[in-house]
């Protein structure tokens, strides 16, 4: 058995660190919307899709489970948000598509944390974010190919 890497401990505990902050940043700065971290982040999904998708497709992109997904994705559509339609090529597996409402919610959340957003593009610059992009990007696919080659991005 290999040893740890460090670096790559610290890149995790990093990105849990992060993703941390973004989750409790993002539910204070869209609470008053009316909205969560989870629930703006399924928004943004589909909102930045150039499909519509299924439960299943948000929830593997997303790195979440179907079921927390199809929760989050009813809640949303009790409220108006977001709407199911046919699938024509999965009869069971409806698509989720943003309503109108749900469109101007998720603008209203983007100005919401714009300033945050601005905050992060000042303190690290356009080309690190683009780098870290690319290296969380690179490290999804190497853990979804050794946990589950089939959905390898």
């Amino acid at each position: 058995m290999s040893d740890l890497h460090p670096d790559v401990r610290e890149l995790a505990l990093s990105v849990f660190g992060a993703n941390g902050r973004l989750v409790s940043a993002g539910n204070d700065l869209v609470a008053a919307l009316g909205l969560t971290s989870a629930w703006w982040q399924v928004l943004a999904a589909l909102h930045y899709s150039p499909a519509p998708h299924t439960v299943a497709s948000i929830a593997r992109a997303m790195g979440l489970t179907r079921q927390a997904v199809q929760r989050i994705a009813d809640l949303l559509a009790e409220r108006g948000l977001v709407a199911f339609y046919p699938n024509p090529h999965h009869r069971r597996a409806k698509l989720v598509v943003l309503t109108p409402a749900g469109s101007t919610t998720l603008i209203s959340a983007e100005q919401a944390v714009a300033p945050l957003d601005e905050a992060i593009v000042d303190r690290i610059g356009v080309p690190r974010i683009r780098e870290a992009i690319a290296t969380l990007h690179a490290m999804i696919a190497v853990i979804s190919e050794r946990l589950d080659p089939s959905d390898a991005l």
